[in-house]
């Protein structure tokens, strides 16, 4: 596999993971009536996400690509 081919799989995964933590994010608005233990663990689901997200990103600065909001 070539550095551009992994360059871009891992910004790709980077781009999924991003967007699958501002959807866990988003869930927790959705989970707010039905109660503290579901916003709870919709709470500690968008922490392992937004965590994936950051590993994906920290790798990524190690390559030298960055992505600043």
């Amino acid at each position: 596999m070539n550095q551009f081919l992994a360059h871009a799989e891992l910004i790709a995964t980077f781009r999924r993971a991003e967007a699958d933590a501002a959807h866990k994010f988003g869930l927790i608005k959705a989970v707010q009536k039905k109660g503290p233990k579901a916003i709870q663990a919709a709470i500690e689901t968008a922490a392992k996400a937004a965590k994936r997200r950051d590993s994906y990103a920290e790798k990524l600065n190690v390559l030298g690509v960055n992505f600043k909001d």
